[in-house]
């Protein structure tokens, strides 16, 4: 895939600063503050915002390449963009069919300035994101929002949250919201410790008679669901995808320079000349390339509107999440006792690997979203 040429400058930050800081956000268990400015000025926080406010007008491939490439370094960092281009994606949509969004806001995302992030998941809830029991009440000409949001990355630094409740007055699953994160009665009850991705600042929020005006709402009352379907879930399953297949990329470049560079001297070889070390880098390098042309193949589906694009859609994150916990396994099997040591870099990925699987959608509800969808049955 060729890369657009604004996208040129995207190979010297991940490289240098993103790269320079990924293992001290790690080990800190702190916010990516550099890459994030670094992405902030260059334009890329903008990406998905219209040339009209300021943006770059481009499409959900090129974010999903930004957030592939910046997995290779810091999966922390390519997770807080993944999200954030979620809420953009969201706002852009609107912004263009049936809601006016304010011009102040639109140019904020555009300039790189302001930060969204989703907060759908619920501890009543659970993985199913669609359906929240948080409630969004009226009162007055305000509506009072009160939620136990269980993970929102982004929590703490995020300047609006993409917020679901159950609709007002409407029918309905779910609406949702435009959430700054200063508004008053919004909690956040503790730092994020965590196994991996352990920058990515992402912790429980409490709303606690949280009032906003209507207007904040996203779409009609009652249209979350369709919004969260048809917008938010394709660019959370692409972009979820992109950040396994780079943290699948890091870790099997990792292992190929452990092997070709560690020499067993009584024989006189390296580990890399042993049969069973290549024949689990191949494995690694086959389960790379399958979900990276699964991950194309659903681009494209996507971009013309092909009938299988849900399809696409769910399987592309389910294969690329089962594939990085399979490849970051048999990098540490590869990389022996090396692997436990933080210099390798290995330990660090098979660490992020693990959230894909366990992040709305999960895996296992994915397999059977698939499977319904295979055997003629609904989905919901």
């Amino acid at each position: 895939m060729e890369k657009p040429v604004r996208l040129e400058q995207l190979e010297t930050i991940a490289s240098t600063v993103v790269r320079e800081h990924a293992v001290d956000v790690d080990a800190q268990a702190r916010f990516p503050k550099e890459a994030i400015s670094f992405l902030q000025e260059s334009g890329y926080l903008g990406l998905l915002s219209s040339a009209q406010s300021g943006g770059m007008g481009l499409g959900l491939r090129e974010a999903a390449t930004i957030v592939e490439r910046l997995a290779r370094e810091c999966p922390s960092t390519a997770m807080i963009m993944c999200m954030h281009y979620c809420g953009v994606g969201l706002i852009e949509k609107l912004a263009k069919s049936e809601q006016a969004i304010p011009d102040s806001i639109l140019k904020t995302l555009a300039s790189g300035q302001g930060i969204t992030t989703l907060a759908f998941s619920e501890s009543g809830s659970r993985s199913h994101f669609w359906a929240p029991q948080s409630s969004a009440t009226r009162k007055d000409d305000l509506i009072v929002l009160n939620a136990h949001k269980s993970w929102v990355t982004s929590a703490n630094h995020a300047t609006w949250y993409i917020w679901s409740s159950k609709p007002v007055e409407k029918k309905g699953a779910s609406s949702l919201w435009l959430v700054p994160r200063k508004q008053s009665g919004l909690k956040i009850p503790d730092n994020y410790k965590g196994l991996g991705l352990r920058g990515n600042d992402s912790t429980p929020v409490l709303a606690e008679g949280v009032a906003i005006p209507e207007s904040y709402r996203l779409g009609a009352d009652g249209s979350g669901f369709s919004l969260m379907m048809e917008v938010v879930l394709p660019h959370f399953s692409v972009m979820s995808t992109a950040c396994s297949i780079g943290i699948m990329e890091a870790t099997l470049r990792r292992s190929i320079d452990h092997v070709c560079s560690t020499r067993l001297s009584h024989m006189d070889s390296s580990l890399a000349d042993m049969p069973t070390i290549r024949a689990y880098l191949a494995r690694m390098q086959i389960a790379t390339d399958r979900s990276r042309c699964l991950w194309h193949d659903t681009l494209e589906a996507i971009e013309s509107g092909r009938s299988d694009s849900m399809l696409r859609i769910l399987e592309c994150k389910a294969t690329a999440a089962e594939s990085a916990l399979e490849v970051c396994s048999s990098a540490m099997r590869v990389c022996g006792g090396a692997a436990y040591r933080k210099d390798v870099g290995v330990e660090r990925f098979f660490r992020d690997a693990q959230a894909a699987n366990i992040m709305a959608p999960t895996t296992d509800l994915l397999y059977d979203f698939i499977g319904k969808a295979i055997c003629g049955l609904d989905l919901f």
